[in-house]
């Protein structure tokens, strides 16, 4: 019996080892066969990267042409590098690179740690009702619209009837016009935004807590552990792989500086602290008409980005044993 069985194991080893490998295609075909369902659903997600994301990447070419609009893409002559050449020699370019990343770091300084910072409070609160009404206060002011958000900002700045003047009267200090103080930009438009994001930001994190181990939080209390030694010991350690992960992508976004908020709060008086690359493409590339340049910036702009989010991944692949890709 024992025999007869291995005889049939080894005929189908055998007919296993003999029958060629089959292709990717043929193995994507028959899964998609199977599972079509399932392919039915992701394709709207599919063809909105193919048209909104991957179709305009046929613009890049911009970047390296004199582009015209009677002669069209095609048509356009190439002028290799010379768009680059010129933005990295223009008087502005300092001033543009300088600004792009001293708020972006800024805002990762800032607005990073805090949504982790309340999520970690947030999941020490043990009355529900509580929980959920701080959740949706923090949560609400991240669906005000950009321009409604920075309306509300000029409102409160303004110098005769802004909340932020008024305190300052009554702490005896003079008003002040915040908006148009170049050093004050970069704080308003951070601090702003964590304000905004906070509560959003910080669902994600909620969610991974939700998943520690409370065996993990009972033997802590046992040892004696306070609370801030169970964040510490217990909850940070469990939710590194998302505070890595999240730290990432934002890495990659370290250069794209929003441009409607830092456009909409622009003026004559702070443009020297919120002249950033995306303005700088909006100004020379819509209002200059010089495509061809504007593309070159934005490509150097998505460039940096990626060699960013790369090395952020490789750096925490090595050093913290953990990484997106």
């Amino acid at each position: 019996m024992a025999g007869k069985t291995m005889q049939k194991s080894e005929t189908v080893v055998q007919n296993l080892a003999g029958k060629p490998k089959e292709s990717f295609f043929v193995r994507l075909g028959k899964n998609m066969k199977k599972n079509w369902i399932l392919y039915v659903m992701i394709l709207p997600v599919v063809v909105y990267y193919i048209v909104f994301a991957y179709a305009p990447m046929y613009g890049i070419q911009l970047a390296f042409k004199n582009y015209r609009v009677k002669e069209g893409v095609l048509g356009s002559p190439w002028v290799g590098f010379e768009h680059f050449k010129r933005f990295f020699s223009a008087y502005n370019f300092k001033l543009l690179l300088m600004n792009t990343l001293g708020i972006s770091v800024y805002s990762i300084l800032a607005g990073f740690p805090i949504p982790i910072i309340f999520a970690l409070m947030l999941n020490y609160v043990k009355n529900k009702y509580l929980k959920k009404t701080v959740q949706m206060v923090s949560y609400a002011p991240y669906f005000i619209s950009t321009v409604v958000m920075c309306g509300m900002i000029t409102i409160f700045m303004g110098t005769d009837s802004g909340i932020f003047n008024i305190i300052r009267g009554f702490l005896g200090m003079e008003p002040v016009d915040a908006l148009s103080k170049p050093g004050w930009f970069k704080s308003i438009y951070v601090w702003t935004g964590v304000w905004q994001g906070m509560g959003w930001s910080s669902i994600i994190y909620i969610s991974a807590l939700s998943g520690v181990d409370m065996q993990l939080h009972e033997a802590a209390i046992v040892d004696g552990a306070t609370k801030l030694q169970r964040i510490i010991h217990v909850d940070l350690p469990s939710i590194k792989p998302t505070i890595v992960m999240l730290l990432i992508l934002q890495m990659g976004s370290l250069m794209g500086v929003g441009f409607e908020k830092v456009f909409l709060l622009q003026n004559t008086l702070n443009k020297s602290a919120a002249s950033v690359i995306s303005t700088y493409v909006y100004e020379v590339g819509l209002i200059n008409s010089d495509y061809g340049y504007s593309t070159a910036v934005g490509l150097f702009n998505s460039v940096i980005n990626v060699i960013l989010i790369v090395t952020a991944n490789q750096l925490s692949k090595k050093l913290a044993d953990e990484s997106l890709f």
